[in-house]
């Protein structure tokens, strides 16, 4: 099947009632309020509290079901002081962002992970559903991509390696990606209209996820 079916498979499933939706409004809140997430605080840390729970993350043994939202508090301050460019990042600037990417994801892991609990998942949706810069390193999701280049990652580590490996993804599947990204777009909570498109790593975070299905 080719990028363009897979991700349509996907989309046929969401609908503003479906748990995948809750990656839409997390993105929309964070994407519109992103210079006022600190005026309702507790509502921010409320909307990626349930995003990441929807997501999957509050399962079996996780240590976030023995934490309220207001645990989010330091994550929402790290958000709203990253800078403007932080936001406009996708998969089509890894070659020059990669860096960056990385010490996001870093930063976002020391203030969220305790211990030596796992980090690749939920560190990797938090970046998905709030700023949208990379795929969801979920099981489904490396299962796919770790067959691509082999040599190169096995998608065990967010890491430089697994970021080449989604960006030259990406260059050889440049237009069909750039059109699914153009047309398919995030659901409004209120009017259920369709409201911001949705970036290339999410077109390709779908693509992942779906295949291994």
């Amino acid at each position: 099947m080719s990028i363009t079916e897979i991700v349509n498979s996907f989309c046929a499933m969401n609908d503003p009632l479906h748990r995948y939706s809750s990656y839409d409004y997390c993105y929309n809140y964070f994407y519109k309020n992103q210079t006022t997430l600190l005026k309702d605080i507790e509502k921010s840390c409320a909307v990626i509290g349930f995003y990441i729970a929807s997501w999957g993350m509050m399962r079996g043994s996780s240590f976030l079901l023995q934490k309220s939202y207001k645990y989010y508090k330091p994550l929402v301050e790290y958000i709203a002081q990253l800078n403007d460019r932080c936001w406009d990042i996708d998969v089509n600037d890894y070659n020059i962002e990669s860096k960056r990417v990385l010490q996001i994801y870093n930063e976002i892991k020391n203030i969220v992970i305790e211990k030596n609990h796992r980090k690749i998942v939920l560190v990797t949706k938090i970046m998905m559903g709030v700023l949208g810069i990379t795929p969801a390193f979920d099981n489904l999701f490396c299962k796919t991509f770790k067959k691509i280049e082999p040599k190169k990652s096995r998608f065990t580590a967010f890491n430089e390696s697994s970021l080449e490996v989604i960006y030259n993804f990406y260059c050889y599947n440049k237009d069909e990606i750039d059109t699914l990204s153009k047309k398919i777009k995030t659901i409004d909570f209120i009017s259920e209209e369709e409201k911001y498109c949705y970036k290339k790593a999410k077109i390709i975070d779908m693509y992942g996820f779906e295949s291994s299905i």
